[in-house]
């Protein structure tokens, strides 16, 4: 485990028993099943998840694949995505529109990723961490409801929790000037 992952484990385990302390102490025992299981629940998918992009951005590192195309601005993108207004074509009135969309076709049948590269690129996706964590997180839902343990403002205040506590490791870390 690296350093951040340490950080963001020990922020949660504080944040988690102070939530206990606080259900315990303020609220009734229906507040602190959803927080915990909540809070949990959320926790294993946020370290899930990111355990997975980490492995699939290190592989594409130690791969160098690269799927961003640099080449034009950002706005540009957005207000012309299929590059119409590009200054560097100019239009020439004897081009064959039918040639012109054939060639366009045969553009578009190159870049077309194939079912490995899509496969590959899902891992992160459908790695058996995360999908264990959203069942276990769906499970924990269902355990609630069934036993009639359900209050839905602090289950999902409790889900939003972890999410909060990550974000804010890696911010002051990153203002800690620790690369991540």
């Amino acid at each position: 485990m690296n350093k951040v992952t340490t950080q963001i484990l020990k922020a949660l385990a504080i944040v988690d028993i102070v939530l206990i302390l606080l259900s315990i102490i303020f609220f009734d025992i229906k507040v602190l099943w959803n927080v915990e299981i909540g809070f949990f629940t959320a926790s294993l998918v946020m370290l899930a998840s990111m355990k997975s992009y980490k492995r699939m951005v290190d592989t594409r590192v130690e791969n160098n694949i690269i799927t961003i195309d640099d080449t034009r601005d950002t706005i540009d993108k957005l207000e012309d995505e299929h590059d119409l207004y590009s200054e560097d074509i100019v239009e020439d009135d004897s081009v064959d529109m039918g040639s012109a969309i054939k060639d366009e076709k045969a553009r578009m049948k190159e870049n077309r990723r194939s079912l490995s590269e899509t496969i590959r690129d899902t891992k992160a996706a459908l790695s058996l961490n995360r999908i264990g964590s959203y069942i276990v997180l769906i499970f924990g839902f269902f355990y609630l409801n069934r036993h009639n343990l359900l209050m839905i403002p602090t289950y999902i205040l409790a889900l939003s929790i972890p999410m909060l506590v990550v974000v804010f490791v890696l911010l002051s870390c990153r203002e800690n000037s620790t690369v991540l």
